[in-house]
């Protein structure tokens, strides 16, 4: 297991400078004044673009280039964003945490129902409970995002008052931003409960409801499906009607024998799932006006702010990168066949 690790590993390395080429390749196709904004640190630079460009050796071969721009991003330095008025680094600071308590609320929701319910499907082939998982997975994915947004906003936020938009409340935003509460992670729930603000937490879960029950009813039914698909399958095999006729109880016939084996594909789903939710949900953002990483990538590529579409390019590869990493380790666990491979 650990070889196996260690492998995939040392191959992290060329894989991320293989993005990072990638990358600066599909710059060059900007000219040597709007990639000069990648290097500006301060918006008084802005008027010394030709110094810039000398500085930085925006005029020379690509390789010359490359080298520079590298060293820049290994600094942390991704240059200054007009969209947020900082530096992309703290923008990406500031705005990524916010995605984070989304994504992994939203993540163990998706994992947790996705994996139950396309498991009892495949056990309960052509029975109720299976055509009430097909028909809600059909549903849900059938639904585009904003439209489910909206009719939660409609009927919780607008009939009932319930879980509002937004991150926080007024009152609760400005103790937050007051010297009284210290931002421990940027995570509002647990800096909330690090400060023993108890109602500031309570806030901000209810803020968290609806946006993270629109992604998980949409992203669920994708991850119902390929389980009830790979469990089907899997219980159809040898091994798995061996273990039966020996008289194993059906509880441990599916959670050690079938379940186990039918994750591989899940895993798969489930890698890119997360990783998609990190880089930002950008509608689901953008509806309940929740101040995201994908909400400002959005600004930030409408007003053609190029620091902040390349850092924001650089923050989703390298998680793509890392999660597909998290899925190969996690195959390993799963089916300690691979390891051998």
């Amino acid at each position: 297991m650990t070889a196996f690790i260690v492998r995939r590993l040392l191959l992290l390395p060329f894989v991320a400078i293989g993005v990072s080429m990638l990358i600066f390749a599909l710059l060059q196709f900007l000219t040597p004044a709007m990639r000069a904004s990648l290097y500006i640190h301060d918006p008084k630079q802005l008027g010394a673009i030709p110094e810039i460009i000398r500085k930085y050796h925006l005029d020379q071969p690509v390789y010359v280039q490359y080298g520079d721009w590298l060293a820049q991003v290994l600094r942390g330095d991704l240059g200054w964003s007009e969209t947020a008025r900082e530096p992309v680094a703290d923008a990406i600071r500031g705005y990524f945490p916010a995605t984070l308590e989304l994504a992994v609320l939203s993540f163990v929701a998706i994992l947790a129902i996705g994996i139950w319910l396309g498991t009892l499907a495949a056990v309960h082939k052509d029975t109720i409970i299976d055509h009430l998982s097909r028909v809600t997975s059909i549903s849900g994915n059938s639904m585009p995002t904003f439209v489910w947004g909206l009719i939660l906003l409609m009927l919780f936020y607008g009939q009932m008052g319930w879980f509002p938009p937004g991150r926080l409340s007024l009152e609760q935003d400005q103790f937050v931003h007051s010297v009284r509460f210290h931002a421990y992670t940027g995570l509002m729930t647990i800096d909330a409960a690090l400060n023993r603000q108890w109602w500031i937490l309570w806030d901000a879960l209810k803020h968290l409801v609806l946006p993270v029950a629109t992604l998980t009813y949409y992203l669920t039914a994708v991850l119902v499906r390929i389980t009830r698909s790979s469990m089907l399958e899997t219980l159809r095999t040898d091994y798995v009607r061996t273990a039966r006729a020996k008289g194993l109880a059906q509880r441990v016939v599916i959670d050690k024998h079938a379940r186990r084996n039918a994750l591989i594909p899940a895993i798969t789903l489930g890698s890119l799932l997360f990783v998609g939710l990190l880089s930002g949900v950008v509608i689901t953002e953008t509806v309940f006006n929740y101040p995201g990483i994908g909400r400002w990538g959005v600004s930030a590529s409408q007003q053609l702010d190029i620091p902040a579409v390349t850092g924001f390019a650089l923050i989703f590869s390298g998680l793509l990168v890392i999660g597909n990493l998290c899925a190969d380790v996690l195959y390993a666990v799963v089916d300690p066949r691979i390891r051998l491979q």
